[in-house]
């Protein structure tokens, strides 16, 4: 019987149709389930504090912060009441809570210290997931392995996750995403202080529950944010805690390849322009600084690939 204190964190917005049947089929053996009512305008908190049940703690926004700003509230509560393991889950009941104890299995064992879900290994499962959901991940999933270095998870975005306490004190909680960037915030920051990550095969659930998720308006604002991620975690792990031939090939590619980039474009363009063709001599100008340092950001990339957080054995 394991002696860590186990919590539930559950944001909560426009879900209190589904509040009561996701908190009731939480297994009996958590500790504390801490439900933020993220301002929701159907009182989900409210429903919630109507339950008959004991180790239900109801917290209340003032002011709707998204998904990241209320999980963070439920992680500094957790944190505050002394809680070893934090799992994460939606309140809209497209998580099923069974798989709570696989969930936290790894945490347990100490074969990892963030576990998340994995709904694309299920091929059944996958094909009751909507479309432009699958869509929506497929396109968001690489760009989301390239920023946060976790190169072996999929489905990156799912939000159905458990951490351990001791790895969540290490992150400047403040700093995280407040809204739909949360969990991928989470795993750029995760990967800059080490922290092992772990897939567990777990389907999602789909039934009559909305989504403010707008796919068009999230691919717009998601590459910005991964960017911005990306150059944060190669900034802290490759020049801040570490110096490796990943940050010297990096440190010098990059120039090269925008100045053959660069060089390339404007020697094409001022050809189309004045109508003389260039000389091998220049096109070699431009296209051998690409491809030595295309070479370069490769052997980069697959040092970041190798790179990934692992137990040591």
């Amino acid at each position: 019987m394991s002696t860590k204190k186990i919590a539930v964190v559950i944001p909560a917005y426009k879900v209190a149709d589904f509040i009561e049947g996701v908190i009731s089929s939480i297994p009996e053996n958590i500790d504390l389930i801490i439900l933020v009512d993220d301002k929701c305008p159907d009182a989900s908190g409210k429903k919630a504090e109507g339950l008959n049940r004991g180790n239900v703690v109801v917290l209340y926004k003032e002011q709707n912060k998204g998904v990241g700003g209320a999980v963070i509230t439920g992680y500094k509560k957790a944190l505050e009441l002394g809680c070893d393991i934090i799992v994460k889950m939606d309140g809209d009941g497209q998580m099923d809570p069974a798989f709570i104890g696989a969930l936290i299995t790894p945490l347990l064992k100490d074969e990892a210290d963030y576990v998340k879900g994995n709904r694309f290994r299920d091929f059944k499962n996958l094909k009751c997931m909507p479309k432009v959901r699958i869509f929506g991940n497929s396109a968001l999933s690489f760009l989301v392995k390239a920023a946060s270095g976790y190169w072996n998870i999929m489905d990156p975005t799912n939000g159905f996750t458990a951490v351990q306490s001791r790895v969540l004190k290490e992150l400047n909680l403040d700093k995280l995403a407040n809204r739909y960037f949360f969990e991928s915030d989470m795993l750029i920051n995760l990967n800059i202080v080490g922290a092992v990550v772990k897939d567990i095969d777990i389907p999602a659930r789909y039934g009559e529950e909305s989504s403010s998720l707008r796919i068009g308006k999230v691919l717009i604002q998601f590459p910005l944010h991964l960017l911005k991620g990306l150059v944060k975690r190669i900034f802290f792990k490759y020049y801040i805690y570490d110096f490796n031939m990943a940050s010297v090939y990096l440190i010098i590619g990059l120039p090269i390849f925008m100045f053959g980039l660069y060089f390339g474009i404007s020697e094409w363009i001022d050809s189309i322009v004045t109508g003389k063709a260039r000389s091998a001599g220049t096109i070699m100008l431009a296209a051998l600084p690409i491809i030595v340092s295309f070479q370069m950001l490769l052997q980069a990339i697959s040092i970041d690939i190798q790179s990934v957080p692992k137990r040591e054995r």
